[in-house]
């Protein structure tokens, strides 16, 4: 006779077996799973108030655009360079300076400190754009004080050019205009010299040709001399209306702080209520085999 053969065990029936203790227990238990359900969301709710409220400052800021001393062309410099505001942002120094303006830690604004470029379509990112630096923080006022101060920042560096060149101008004008107020000046005192030598009656004609010459020679120098100054004053006074109003980088906008939730209660709720639910079902699961644990080994 031949033996029969052992009967290899069904995956799908210890499967269904599994299942049904499953659903069995936690139909059981049904209210653990909807306990862990409510208080993970409630839970969830907690943390997301806990974690409060956070705000961030923008300051829109123009790099400028720095043209040669002729006011011709334009050259390279830092603030045409894309990396120089993320740079000069989070460097320690420009940290340093912004905590102690705002009152935040060095600590509070490393690693919450932005910066984007703000350009517009065909535009390159060279081509000084605006740029938005923000600041997060626990509080609307040093958030926003830390981010003007970070602007300022930048603003020091990249606008070094610039300065100079503003500078240089103002002493040109204020030259020229001394100088045109010389100009007048010596007009005036020659006209009035001309006026006494054309009256003085003890002057013959030939001295008051030979001086009268003299003074039309310098009052026509003089006068020579204001067209040309006043030319270069002109010219002065534009190329520092160019410097001031386009080349110097400045600050656009001055920062202002909107409030930003740092937890959003609804999705604090979902998670916690989702991991509520899991370790409910898990204790559901496992309460029959703790209990008969530990029901044997109170009976031994």
């Amino acid at each position: 006779m031949s033996q029969a053969r052992p009967l290899a065990p069904d995956p799908e029936s210890e499967r269904e077996v599994d299942l049904r203790t499953l659903w069995a227990r936690l139909a059981e238990r049904w209210w653990l799973p909807v306990g862990g359900l409510v208080v993970g969301a409630v839970v969830g709710v907690l943390v997301a108030v806990g974690g409060g409220q956070t705000w961030k400052a923008k300051t829109l800021l123009y790099l400028g655009q720095p043209f040669t001393t002729s006011g011709g062309g334009q050259i390279q410099s830092l603030a045409t360079n894309p990396r120089t505001v993320g740079e000069i942002i989070r460097s320690e120094f420009a940290l340093r300076r912004a905590s102690a303006a705002s009152g935040l830690r060095v600590g509070q604004l490393r690693g919450h400190v932005t910066s984007q470029a703000l350009t517009s379509a065909g535009q390159t990112r060279n081509q000084t754009p605006l740029v938005e630096i923000s600041v997060d923080g626990p509080a609307r006022v040093k958030v926003e004080k830390a981010a003007d101060g970070l602007a300022q920042s930048v603003i020091d560096q990249v606008s070094t050019y610039v300065d100079r060149k503003i500078a240089l101008l103002n002493d040109q004008i204020h030259s020229s205009q001394t100088e045109l107020k010389l100009i007048d000046q010596r007009v005036t005192d020659a006209e009035n010299q001309l006026q006494t030598i054309l009256g003085n009656r003890s002057l013959s004609a030939t001295e008051k040709l030979i001086a009268t010459t003299s003074l039309n020679s310098t009052i026509g120098f003089n006068e020579q001399r204001r067209g040309t100054v006043q030319q270069e004053l002109f010219q002065n006074q534009q190329l520092l209306s160019l410097a001031v109003n386009v080349e110097k980088s400045r600050i656009v906008q001055p920062a202002a702080a909107s409030r930003v939730t740092a937890t959003s209660r609804r999705n604090s709720a979902i998670v916690g209520a989702l991991i509520g639910l899991i370790l409910g079902a898990i204790a559901a699961y496992l309460a029959d085999p703790v209990l008969a644990r530990r029901n044997t080994a109170r009976a031994a």
